[in-house]
């Protein structure tokens, strides 16, 4: 089963059957569906098609799976991708090529982001394999390989099913490299295999036990003796998380790190919601010229940082302009330790390094109190006057009060990258963003999967105007799932991030009534509450409304702000980011 916590695997052992199955009943379509279930999957987001609807029909036929039809394939995707990040593994079922190349896009971006996501598709009949025929939903050429290539170069396993024989075996194996990988895998089943019984399915799957990954022992101790040295000798040490401490489950080691340490505790930008920010030495975000007041200073000041995980492309580094330098810096990633210009210690697994670190370290305040000496609050943004057109900065200054143990924040790829990132994470607050891949759109689905895999939390989803014009489509979706999201619709008439970066025409998008549209979808059918708000006074009414009479409901309140309102963030990173896209070729 997955631990939701911490998305992990553990082995079930208590819970193995050798109950032989009803010879009807042991088919490719319900073995599937019972692998799912066993590995914590309960629903499943769909598009159906011709190629893929036996299967669903055992899909839907399985008591413990919950079939989703989604409005289009890259919604499916984003939806698994969002369950994924809350359960630790997700699943979708399309149909051979034109659902496979429109969900392929979503795939990519679990891939970025290191989550194992099941991407199932209906393929051809096994008889039409070797032939020379030229099937529909192609591109019109007798060779079906195209779909399976382009997956490959997304997902770290592939499986072509077009045999009962080894059924089975392919089945298992690409799940249970999903779950080893932390990677998005590809299971392509014949049309005409769902259904018929087969011996190497007469009896219950055995669930998995999957071997941890384990240190090498001598390369662990060599690795801690060394970082011990280098930051036990440092006056002023920090502690920095990334996002591979998800794939790597290492958060409550790199905690365990911090308490022991007594630095100061940062996180990239991609690692909001992996570290709590209750942390009594928390510190902000660092993100380079658009760090939390006052982080950047005191990480790029330090004379050792260790970072946990991190990626640093060009979002991250802010167009590449960290003041880090490497022989200050301990690299630690899932299964590698880098230590500043020296050794690097493979085989060396990133929750194993924390735990044996944390007994070495010396304790060291230094940084954080230098931190707590030049720190100021931040100031309150200025009070909106009677009806004054409402500011973003105020808009998510109400936000932050919403958030408790019970909600989850959505935030969607553009301004609300910036100002969710200032956001305030209460103990258990849920917290998920898309830095790596960057696909906008990405979050409608993201918060449709995430809602359904913890009905338990509210989510709180905030989606600028153009992002949502990409994905719209399945706050159907949502309504026919029943779920009580609340959706900030920023609508400032454009892609405001990209302006930021390099402004054209091509950044203003036609306006939408957006309430109208989602009323439209609402269709009398579920519980759907929407608002249009443009001052303060009617923001504070709706979100009383919100979490009061409608908190049942899924409420989709719009926002009218003005087009040139950003974060005071967005405008540093958009001019870095710019001046990076902008370098010329160098001299041949």
């Amino acid at each position: 089963m997955i631990n939701p916590t911490n998305a992990t695997v553990s082995t079930v052992r208590n819970s193995v059957s050798s109950t032989i199955i009803n010879p009807s009943q042991s088919t490719l379509g319900r073995h599937l569906a019972r692998r799912l279930v066993q590995i914590g999957v309960t629903d499943v987001f769909s598009v159906p098609g011709d190629f893929n609807l036996t299967l669903l029909d055992h899909l839907i036929a399985e008591p413990g799976l919950n079939l989703i039809g989604c409005c289009n394939e890259l919604n499916a995707g984003y939806a698994a991708d969002g369950y994924a990040r809350s359960r630790g593994v997700g699943a979708c079922v399309v149909t051979f090529t034109v659902g496979g190349l429109s969900v392929l896009n979503a795939i990519a971006g679990a891939n970025s982001e290191n989550l194992p996501v099941i991407c199932i598709v209906g393929g051809p009949n096994s008889n039409d394999y070797g032939t020379n025929r030229i099937l529909h939903h192609t591109i019109g050429l007798p060779d079906f390989s195209q779909e399976l290539r382009c997956f490959q170069t997304v997902t770290c396993y592939q499986a072509v099913v077009n045999n009962l024989e080894d059924a089975h075996e392919q089945i298992d194996t690409a799940i249970s490299t999903a779950l080893k990988e932390n990677k998005p895998v590809y299971i392509s089943v014949s049309c005409n295999l769902s259904a018929i019984p087969h011996p190497t399915f007469s009896r219950e799957p055995v669930p998995f036990s999957l071997s941890p990954k384990m240190s090498n022992e001598l390369g662990l101790e060599a690795a801690v003796e060394a970082a011990a040295e280098f930051l036990n000798k440092a006056v002023k040490p920090v502690l920095v998380g990334g996002p591979k401490l998800r794939p790597a489950h290492a958060s409550e080691a790199f905690v365990e790190l911090a308490d022991a340490c007594g630095y100061a505790l940062a996180i990239m930008p991609s690692a909001k919601g992996l570290v709590p920010e209750h942390h009594p030495r928390f510190v902000g975000t660092y993100w380079g010229a658009v760090s939390s007041a006052f982080c950047a200073e005191i990480v790029e000041s330090a004379d050792a940082y260790l970072f946990a995980g991190p990626i640093f492309n060009d979002y991250s580094s802010v167009g590449y302009s960290l003041l880090l330098k490497k022989e200050k810096a301990i690299i630690v990633q899932p299964d590698l330790v880098v230590i500043a210009n020296g050794p690097a210690f493979g085989c060396v697994l990133m929750k194993d390094f924390f735990v044996a670190l944390a007994k070495k370290i010396k304790p060291n305040t230094t940084a954080y109190d230098n931190y707590r000496r030049i720190f100021v609050p931040e100031g309150e943004p200025l009070r909106n006057a009677p009806q004054e057109p409402l500011r973003v900065n105020v808009l998510f200054q109400h936000i932050q009060k919403m958030l408790s143990s019970e909600t989850a924040v959505i935030a969607e790829t553009g301004d609300s990258w910036f100002n969710c990132q200032k956001l305030k994470l209460p103990r258990g607050c849920g917290y998920e963003f898309q830095m790596q891949y960057g696909s906008i759109g990405w979050s409608v689905g993201a918060t449709l999967g995430y809602a359904q895999a913890v009905p338990e939390k509210r989510v709180i989803a905030c989606i600028g105007d153009g992002s949502f014009q990409v994905t719209a489509q399945d706050v159907s979706t949502m309504l026919r799932c029943r779920q009580k999201t609340i959706i900030f619709l920023i609508n400032n008439g454009g892609y405001t991030i990209e302006v930021e970066i390099h402004d054209g025409p091509y950044n203003v998008i036609k306006n939408w009534n957006y309430t109208s549209l989602v009323d439209a979808i609402h269709n009398g059918e579920g519980k759907c509450w929407t608002a249009k708000v443009f001052c303060e006074e009617e923001l504070v009414e709706a979100i009383e409304t919100a979490t009061g009479p409608e908190k049942d409901s899924l409420c989709f309140i719009e926002v009218i702000v003005h087009k040139d309102d950003t974060s005071k963030e967005l405008l540093e990173w958009g001019s870095r980011v710019s001046a990076a896209n902008s370098r010329q070729p160098n001299p041949q």
